[in-house]
């Protein structure tokens, strides 16, 4: 699935584009499983494969009933078959080739799991914080809704047009409660803020100057997403050997 040209102007000028329908619910329910199964422990995670628990279960400020529950976020999980399924989506790949080539790479990839009665908020961020690959116009990432996103279960948040600025300063904000590396941009104008429902199978592709962030889940049910970065070939990073140690897999 190309873009089309209003498709793409409406990207480069907002700093993000919403596809409604981009993957499968049959293909995000496979996904869905396996990240259930790994965070369970009812799998083996591979060897470079992070499960991150959310910090208010590490600190004891919740005791959830379920192992899975703990669970905030999934990553690199480039070496697992099943869930590196969704980075080589033909439409997702086709879409991301709409903005920045043909010539890819994937640079990261995220299972993202908000469950009930935790904190869970992400703050303001961009995205270029976590890469050192340049040009910033040439990686893009992509955001998939395995359940419906909403207000109510901390759908994502964007400021449109903040791609347009530079990569600003990031901190630790002022919470309670903040899971590791969630850092966040200080001093900025929530009035300009712009809440995105996604029904399932919706997917956002974002610049990774793109200020966005993400709230509570206020539901009873568990918010979940999937992720990937690319890359175009032409990126460099001023990191020596930067790609030997990610997760970096070319596209055929």
């Amino acid at each position: 699935m190309r873009l089309t040209d209003e498709q793409i102007a409406q990207y480069w000028e907002r700093g993000y584009l919403l596809v409604g329908g981009l993957v499968s619910a049959v293909r995000l329910a496979a996904y869905e499983r396996r990240f259930i199964a790994l965070a369970s422990g009812e799998a083996a995670p591979c060897p470079n494969m992070g499960i991150m628990r959310d910090v208010m279960v590490v600190k004891g400020a919740a005791a959830p009933v379920t192992a899975l529950a703990a669970v905030n976020k999934l990553f690199n999980f480039e070496d697992d078959p099943e869930l590196y399924g969704y980075a080589l989506e033909p439409a997702l790949l086709a879409a991301v080739r709409s903005l920045i080539g043909e010539d890819i790479f994937s640079v990261s990839t995220n299972f993202i799991n908000k469950p009930p009665g935790l904190d869970g908020r992400h703050p303001l961020h961009q995205d270029l914080r976590y890469f050192s690959l340049r040009p910033a116009d040439s990686l893009v990432g992509v955001w998939t809704a395995c359940t419906g996103a909403d207000r109510g279960n901390g759908c994502l948040a964007v400021i449109p047009g903040s791609h347009k600025g530079g990569l600003l300063a990031h901190g630790d904000p002022d919470w309670q409660h903040v899971n590791a590396g969630f850092f966040g941009i200080q001093d900025i104008d929530l009035n300009r803020r712009r809440h995105v429902p996604m029904g399932q199978g919706d997917t956002l592709l974002f610049h990774p100057l793109l200020i966005h962030g993400s709230g509570r889940n206020r539901g009873n049910a568990y918010r979940r997403a999937i992720a990937a970065h690319y890359a175009a070939a032409s990126c460099r990073s001023p990191r020596p050997n930067w790609h030997l140690a990610n997760p970096f897999r070319r596209i055929d």
